[in-house]
């Protein structure tokens, strides 16, 4: 008996998202195809020219511009950034620095603060229920 095994793909959108790119700037080759598990490491390691230039200058997909801002994605649309942005243009905001991107920076902080809290919290906690010490 033997056992094929059928190699994994996945879509374009899957695969730029975990390359950190936006799709609608690839190219149209990997845009239309499907991309292997084998496809996406290969892209991971050795990144062609066009995937270099994409994560050095962008356009950036949200995640990656709200990362690149210090804010989140909720924040990026509470501030009116629905659009992807260049590096250029993240750059220039930086040094703008706008109300709002001050604001979701200040609230960005604030809500780490409170998870290292919490987890400083539970891990005092934890530590008082076990019953080895």
């Amino acid at each position: 008996m033997t056992s094929h095994q059928t190699t994994q793909t996945m879509k374009p959108a899957t695969a730029a998202k975990k390359l950190g790119v936006y799709l609608e700037a690839t190219p149209a080759e990997f845009q239309e195809g499907v991309v292997s598990r084998s496809e996406l490491a290969a892209l991971q390691t050795d990144p062609p020219e066009w995937l270099q230039e994409l994560r050095h200058n962008g356009p950036h997909p949200r995640p990656v511009v709200a990362a690149k801002l210090g804010v989140s994605i909720a924040g990026l649309a509470r501030g009116g950034v629905t659009d992807p942005l260049t590096t250029e243009q993240i750059e220039e905001l930086k040094k703008e620095l706008p109300a709002w991107l001050r604001k979701e920076r200040a609230t960005q902080a604030e809500v780490r603060q409170e998870a290292v809290r919490i987890k400083e919290k539970n891990a005092e906690r934890d530590d008082r229920s076990d019953p080895r010490s």
